[in-house]
């Protein structure tokens, strides 16, 4: 075995360190699982993203899609989970094409239907999932169908964001049969969802003209969704409401709704958060928060700037909640605390 001297090895270590630094400033990202801070939008290849229990991950932007899975089913594998008062805790499973699943669950036509729509790497059993129902349960006698698609949301970034609009029409499709079948009304219909959710519950609207009553999109994910035609938009519903927390790295900075709210700015870190990837999720922490007390309220902005600055003054427009007939347009910003509930 080859010894070399101390001198040498100490070198050696200190050219590998140097190495990996260079790889880490070459590809824009940090070591430090969580830390966006060297991401840049458009530019850089990776970026770590959380998973349903907040652990990042870190991703490569430019993997390629699994066309296999892709090709395979995508929205035919979406779970549709209804709560309601009389089984808060214990989910109903309403399939798309069974009357039957529809008839003897407690699924009533006659009251307002709030859809939630998790992001990547969740599933339906996610904490926004249980933390969003519970908040609507408890303002409004309601059906909430939770959606889970976690097949295809478990796969590589790319391939999940592909397969979005996918999941969104099914679920367009799965509405519009539950409708036909069991009753319902579209000025009582609230879709939301958060990161891809945004973009899924995005095309699920579009899917049913643009009829759902509220839309909304919880830091709708920004990767890939730049300038995509297919991401959340103003054509999704007749109300649609963006609330940004992580833009320019998780989230979309620029605006795609009626009314795009930026609460501290709409960046990282939002207040409380020392990683990018709670400001993320901070979003729907928020939502939760509003449903339940209506509190947090902003005021319009002249342009993004003033929104980023949260220097808004404005008209006021409430963000969030679970008002139906909620109306608003342009950019708002606002202040909120660090703990729940803001």
């Amino acid at each position: 075995m080859k010894i070399f001297p101390r001198s040498s090895l100490i070198m050696r270590v200190f050219v590998v360190f140097a190495g990996f630094i260079a790889i880490c400033a070459g590809t824009s990202y940090s070591p430090v699982p969580g830390n966006n801070s060297l991401y840049v939008e458009g530019e850089s290849r990776y970026i770590w993203m959380p998973d349903g229990e907040g652990v990042p991950h870190l991703v490569d932007l430019h993997e390629p899609v699994d066309e296999d899975f892709f090709n395979s089913r995508n929205g035919n594998d979406n779970q549709y989970w209804l709560f309601t008062r009389q089984n808060r805790n214990s989910r109903q499973i309403l399939q798309n094409g069974n009357a039957n699943s529809v008839r003897n669950s407690n699924y009533r036509g006659n009251r307002p239907t709030k859809v939630i729509v998790h992001g990547w790497r969740n599933n339906g059993n996610t904490h926004m999932n249980p933390m969003i129902t519970e908040a609507f349960l408890a303002v409004t006698d309601c059906n909430v169908i939770v959606v889970d698609w976690n097949r295809l949301a478990s796969q590589g970034y790319n391939t999940a964001a592909r397969g979005a609009p996918d999941v969104g029409n099914h679920l367009g499709r799965f509405i519009q049969f539950l409708f036909n079948t069991a009753g319902g009304n579209w000025n009582d219909l609230h879709l939301v969802g958060f990161s891809l959710g945004a973009h899924i519950v995005g095309n699920a609207g579009r899917q049913v003209g643009g009829r759902a009553r509220r839309v909304t999109g919880l830091d709708p994910a920004g990767p890939t969704w730049g300038g995509n035609s297919q991401a959340l938009n103003r054509n999704s519903g007749r109300y649609v409401e963006a609330i940004h927390t992580d833009g320019r790295i998780l989230g979309i900075m620029d605006p795609i709704a009626h009314a795009d709210f930026y609460p501290n700015g709409g960046r990282n870190p939002q207040p409380g958060c020392s990683i990018s990837t709670c400001s993320h999720g901070r979003a729907t922490e928020f939502f939760a928060a509003t449903v339940q007390r209506g509190h947090l309220v902003g005021r319009l902005c002249s342009n993004i700037s003033e929104a980023e600055r949260s220097n808004c003054n404005g008209r006021q427009l409430h963000m969030g909640n679970a008002n139906l007939g909620k109306q608003g347009n342009g950019l708002y910003g606002l202040r909120t605390g660090a703990s729940w509930p803001f």
